[in-house]
């Protein structure tokens, strides 16, 4: 049975190929190349893929996106969707499930959500579920350097504390509406803010959300 991941990544893949290399995401600054290369180089290059966390290994993850940017955009396209190579762990359907599900959802949407027509996708329960459960996990991550306190919450009354700090911003709406904004995608999320207008402002505004 086909995981969360892998229908995500097959559905990045198919809308990264119908968008062309030069199409605009919810990435600053980024093109579907750019992302295109973003995710080959995290699956295939862990020696360089640091870089996206170590700021000493910034210099060695630019040179060699800039290798992999420079592939045909086709191939890029193939990488993509044939996975990582089988002596990585990323390989194993449940290492694929943890790591990637977030992953290829915020990415997919990051190519769907930079057109001016899009629609929000009907997501089924289990999948809410599941990235609900990702972002609980990962939420005081996500929130630890806004100006704000941070509360998520779904419809359904389930938190998770992303920052303690006053004044607070409650944030609502559905988990993959959730993990886009915690992900720094504030101005494509659809969810309701509730606290101080001041705060509130500053959270739509920080860049601080995110990895």
């Amino acid at each position: 049975m086909s995981t969360h991941a892998k229908r995500e990544r097959l559905l990045l893949a198919d809308l990264l190929e119908t968008a062309g290399p030069q199409a605009p995401t919810l990435c600053e600054g980024w093109t579907t190349r750019d992302l295109a290369a973003h995710v080959v180089v995290r699956e295939r290059r862990p020696d360089a893929a640091g870089g996206m966390l170590v700021k000493q290994l910034a210099g060695r993850l630019e040179r060699v996106m800039a290798e992999f940017s420079a592939k045909p955009y086709e191939e890029l396209i193939q990488l993509i969707r044939t996975g990582p190579p089988r002596f990585s762990p990323l390989s194993l359907k449940q290492i694929d499930e943890l790591s990637n599900i977030v992953e290829f959802y915020v990415h997919t949407e990051d190519v769907r959500r930079a057109r001016p027509d899009w629609t929000p996708r009907a997501l089924d329960s289990v999948f809410q579920d599941a990235l609900w459960s990702r972002l609980e996990r990962s939420a005081r991550l996500m929130g630890r350097g806004t100006p704000t306190g941070l509360v998520l919450r779904r419809p359904n009354g389930q938190t998770a504390v992303a920052r303690r700090g006053t004044p607070v911003v409650t944030v609502t709406g559905e988990p993959s509406e959730l993990v886009l904004f915690a992900y720094g995608r504030q101005s494509a999320a659809k969810v309701e803010l509730a606290g101080d207008e001041d705060a509130i402002a500053k959270l739509r505004e920080t860049k601080q959300l995110g990895i």
